[in-house]
């Protein structure tokens, strides 16, 4: 006990950073929206957010060479959309309206004609350019949810638009040739560009539709229902069906687009001269914000500190959120910017995912994130701090937004630092 310092070696102490922390909201650049989990579909008037109206393409895929007898005739072609979640209400009528693709889609680069397709695809892409204008089919149709028993979940809805019997006669009719595989299938019959109507007196939904096959569900489809020469015969009769469904190799591309025009926040959009005392986070490619946390080189100058725990925490507002008619993510991403602007996740998010946090705690309604390695990272100079952003995690597969509380507002944003400082060199 004589040889030990009759002080301690270590402090630890707590800070908590809240005036070097700017913030404002930005639109996010153009994502992604070609093979998504799942696709998003209709028009939506949110009350804070403003309109985003969203249209879909996609392939469908031979289950297997199709043989439809003898003499077979067609009968009637329809097109089934399922979906199981929908962001808005379940009162206003939207319209569906469907054309034949006249360009290829693509579901990677390498299929590409010598490489020059427009693959991979983004939230701009324009969809109707590459359709007929020919309209073959339309339907105005209610948007539904039903829960099951455990009101966990809900039953899948479907979306059934009769499409012109041409289609029908045209796949009936297909050579054989056009026939003998997927990949040549899919120059015969390229896919259906399925539209919707902007919606402007009324609220309206985002759907996320189960597009794709999966082991448990067959997935969207094209059906044909025709009759043959044996049928025709038979004693009783039944009208045959051929399904053409969209499967996880299917190109699926989503055409999104979002209007803020009247938005509280329309102003100050884009303006980083304007601090708003809130922050507005939406999916589908829509709303981040940019942060700039000022004054860490000062930790710079700080001999003998390790960051124990460095934790970011941001505030919903609940109210102009309004969580029971419109849930938040279930979990956001923060990323620092380089000094090219390109985004990175912190080096917390490679050690642990779930270390790095931004899941929404629905006790405190709050989403925390540990940047302890990345602050340190900064104070040691391995990393320049050239600010971060704040955005969704799911972007191209759900409908969903929130409101934080801005690094103005009396809340704030909070950066939570344990450091010990070595008091003995």
């Amino acid at each position: 006990m004589e040889i030990l310092p009759s002080t301690d070696l270590i402090s630890v102490k707590n800070t908590i950073l809240k005036d070097d922390i700017s913030a404002y909201t930005i639109r996010e650049d153009s994502i992604r929206t070609d093979g998504a989990p799942k696709s998003l579909f209709g028009s939506f008037n949110d009350p804070v957010f403003g309109n985003t109206t969203v249209d879909f393409a996609t392939q469908f895929r031979l289950v297997g060479y199709p043989d439809f007898g003898e003499a077979p005739e067609a009968d009637s072609i329809f097109l089934y959309l399922y979906y199981r979640k929908i962001f808005g209400d379940t009162v206003t009528t939207q319209k569906v309206r469907v054309y034949e693709l006249e360009e290829n889609l693509y579901a990677d680069q390498e299929d590409g004609p010598g490489g020059n397709s427009s693959y991979p695809y983004y939230q701009n892409v324009d969809l109707k350019s590459m359709a007929s204008d020919q309209l073959i089919g339309e339907l105005d149709f209610v948007p539904q949810i039903t829960l099951d028993s455990t009101e966990t979940d809900t039953f899948y809805q479907v979306i059934k638009v009769p499409l012109d019997i041409s289609l029908a006669d045209k796949l009936i009719d297909a050579d054989s040739a056009d026939m003998s595989s997927n990949d040549v299938f899919l120059n015969y019959f390229k896919g259906l560009y399925i539209e919707t109507e902007k919606l402007t007196d009324a609220e309206g939904a985002i759907l996320a539709l189960e597009a794709a096959s999966d082991d448990s569900f067959q997935g969207s489809a094209v059906v044909v229902y025709y009759n043959n020469e044996e049928n025709k015969n038979a004693e009783e009769p039944d009208t045959l069906n051929m399904p053409y469904i969209v499967t996880e190799f299917s190109a699926r591309v989503n055409h999104i687009e979002h209007d803020y025009s009247g938005t509280p926040f329309f102003g100050s959009l884009n303006n980083s001269g304007i601090e708003d005392s809130l922050l507005y986070i939406q999916t589908a490619g829509g709303l981040e914000s940019k942060i700039d946390i000022n004054n860490l080189s000062l930790w710079q100058d700080s001999v003998n500190t390790a960051i124990n725990k460095a934790e970011l925490v941001f505030q919903v507002d609940t109210i102009k959120s309004d969580l029971e008619n419109y849930p938040a993510p279930n979990q956001l991403l923060f990323t620092f910017i380089d000094s090219t602007g390109q985004e990175f996740l912190p080096k917390d998010y490679s050690f642990s995912p779930a270390f790095y946090g931004g899941v929404l705690d629905t006790l405190d309604y709050t989403y925390r994130f540990n940047v302890t390695q990345h602050l340190q990272q900064i104070i040691d100079g391995e990393v320049g701090n050239f600010g971060f952003k704040l955005t969704t995690a799911a972007k191209n597969s759900e409908a969903k937004r929130v409101v934080l509380k801005g690094s103005t507002s009396e809340t704030g944003i909070q950066l939570i630092i344990t450091y010990s400082k070595f008091l003995q060199q």
